[in-house]
């Protein structure tokens, strides 16, 4: 399958798979639906011609563009950039099937044999960078020495844009590179703003030595339009050393009115576009250039090391965006799943509140107190069933840290045994429960340990509840055994442990169901489960700093094991057990 991904623009995030067709436009009938006022209602359209895939413009107001260049109808490659409107797309071709199997080409060995290779060095990042340091003997000014010196400064700009997914801090840490090695005064990056079209200064240094207001604040950077108009015209860095002197500038432009006597401004050029510009300049006092005689401090060396560094600059803060724009695609799918799972939830809980009113008002009606008390039934189960919806979300969803108090295990439990013996009637289960004997007080969250029991024994239930189904319809049945669950707590001094263990005799958790188990919004339930329980339970318990074990066998039943640490509580004058 070929995709679009839009990285720039009002559908930013949005990802289309298509296979041979697809039609671009802002009419809800396209398959690929932009919404942007400067994007034609059919806009273009992609097609298969000659086994490639072919961007053709459907006669567009505006026109398309890939990677800069206006076309009436060109052949894609991944990595094409399709400018429509204002809207930026990536193009990704399908993978090719016939790639090269690698496994069979590339062994990994594993016995020693009598002439294996042998480490002979090793090196960290960090090392790498110092590697690069300058011999005490070389002479500072000689060829080696300053190759040396560019090969250091790329390869910490190298490390700094691998380690870094904020733009500002990683346009930051670049500024400072460039003045650890530039004798400059002054610098700044600007990045183009994909919505105006105009740079924005996004990061910018100075030396101590700058010159400061009166107020005490550093002079402000008056960076030349000139230079910039020409360095985003052409894709060109430029050096301008003495304006006066060099016949691109015109003399009445706004170099020499700055009074900039030297400057490097570089195109931060990404692979496909121009991303910003980066800019440095320096000021010589006239007693300086006149004890010097006017030697110049930017080089041609400093112009291409600029261009080097821009370059990584600009590719760094290209991924930086895509990954943006993907970690956004993924948040709106998943904002997108849990929407759709919860209003599924939620309709049928409502549906469950609306026979219960209306058995209500039929009662009403008909004075039937019986009538009316199966209606009320109705509507507290369901009621039930959003404030448990309600919780788990809230559970899940927040980081918080167990309010530990000395607690009762088998108290804890035995409230949830009660709720469970209720449930478990209504189902035709058999329910039974083993406290744990002569156990202590020990600290935890009752709350939560009692919320995290009680999904599991619930699922527990609805587990051996298929079983009991079975038992009524005979031809459905596959055992004789009666549904039944069984619920225990231990604590295991030995290994400082309390446990709730939790069994049933249904049908067990099929291996595909079983490795995402503890997943969000996965339920084997259909519509009578969120997929939240499991999750939260789990994540209770890792709060505590336990966890939950399963072990399921095929249509003989699962056993649920949830085991935290047993901390004692500080026994003292005033301690109560929860």
């Amino acid at each position: 399958m070929a995709s679009l991904f839009v990285i720039r623009g009002n559908d930013q995030g949005s990802r289309f798979e298509f296979a041979d067709h697809v039609r671009i436009g802002r009419d809800s009938a396209s398959d690929v639906q932009l919404h942007d006022t400067e994007v034609s209602r059919q806009h273009a359209e992609i097609l298969m011609a000659d086994d490639a895939f072919v961007l053709v413009d459907a006669g567009s107001s505006n026109g398309s563009f890939v990677n800069g260049a206006r076309i009436e109808r060109r052949t894609l490659s991944s990595g094409d950039q399709i400018q429509l409107g204002r809207t930026l797309l990536l193009f990704t071709g399908p993978l090719d099937d016939e790639a090269e199997d690698l496994a069979d080409a590339v062994d990994i060995a594993s016995e020693p044999r009598a002439d294996a290779s042998r480490i002979v060095h090793s090196l960290s990042q960090e090392d790498g960078s110092r590697a690069f340091d300058l011999d005490a003997d070389l002479p500072r000014n000689s060829w080696l020495a300053r190759a040396r010196s560019n090969l250091q400064v790329m390869y910490r700009t190298a490390l700094a844009v691998s380690h870094t997914l904020d733009i500002d801090q990683l346009l930051q840490r670049i500024m400072d590179l460039i003045f650890e090695w530039v004798e400059a005064d002054r610098g700044c990056i600007m990045l183009i703003n994909g919505e105006t079209g105009r740079l924005e200064p996004k990061a910018r240094r100075t030396r101590q030595k700058a010159r400061r207001t009166k107020a005490g604040r550093e002079d402000r950077i008056s960076i030349s339009k000139t230079i910039l108009d020409y360095v985003l015209q052409h894709g060109e860095g430029v050096l301008t050393s003495d304006a006066r002197q060099d016949d691109r500038w015109d003399a009445g432009a706004s170099i020499l009115q700055a009074g900039v006597r030297e400057a490097i401004c570089v195109p931060m050029q990404g692979r496909y576009d121009v991303v910003g510009v980066i800019y440095i300049d320096t000021s010589t006092p006239p007693d300086e250039v006149i004890r010097t005689g006017g030697a110049n401090k930017f080089k041609e060396d400093h112009l291409k090391l600029m261009i080097a560094i821009a370059h990584q600059a600009a590719l760094a803060v290209e991924d930086t965006r895509y990954y943006s724009a993907m970690v956004q695609a993924e948040r709106l799918a998943a904002i997108g799943q849990t929407v759709t799972i919860l209003s599924h939830h939620i309709k049928n809980i409502l549906q469950g509140i609306r026979g219960g009113s209306y058995l209500i008002d039929l009662g009403l009606t008909e004075e039937d107190p019986e009538v009316i008390r199966r209606g009320w039934n109705i509507v507290e189960r369901n009621q039930n069933k959003i404030s448990a919806l309600v919780l788990d979300m809230l559970t899940f969803s927040k980081e918080r840290q167990p309010e530990r108090v000395a607690s009762d295990l088998n108290r804890v439990v035995g409230e949830v045994a009660e709720l469970a013996e209720s449930r478990a009637a209504e189902l035709g289960v058999r329910f039974s429960w083993r406290p744990a004997p002569s156990v202590e007080p020990f600290v935890f969250d009752p709350e939560m340990i009692h919320r995290a029991v009680l999904n599991v024994v619930s699922n527990a239930l609805d587990a051996a509840a298929e079983l009991a189904a079975d038992v009524e319809e005979p031809e459905r049945a596959n055992t004789n055994r009666p549904p039944a669950v069984e619920m225990a707590a231990e604590w295991d001094a030995k290994a400082e442990m309390l446990r709730v263990v939790v069994h049933d005799n249904g049908p067990g958790i099929p291996a595909d169901v079983m490795k995402n188990l503890f997943s969000p919004f996965v339920s084997s339930k259909g519509a009578r489960g969120t997929g939240l329980g499991l999750p939260v339970s789990q994540k209770i318990l890792a709060e505590h700093g336990g966890r939950i074990q399963v072990e399921s066998t095929p249509d003989e039943g699962s056993t649920f094991t949830l085991q935290w640490p047993a901390v004692a509580p500080e026994i003292g004058p005033g301690t109560q057990v929860d």
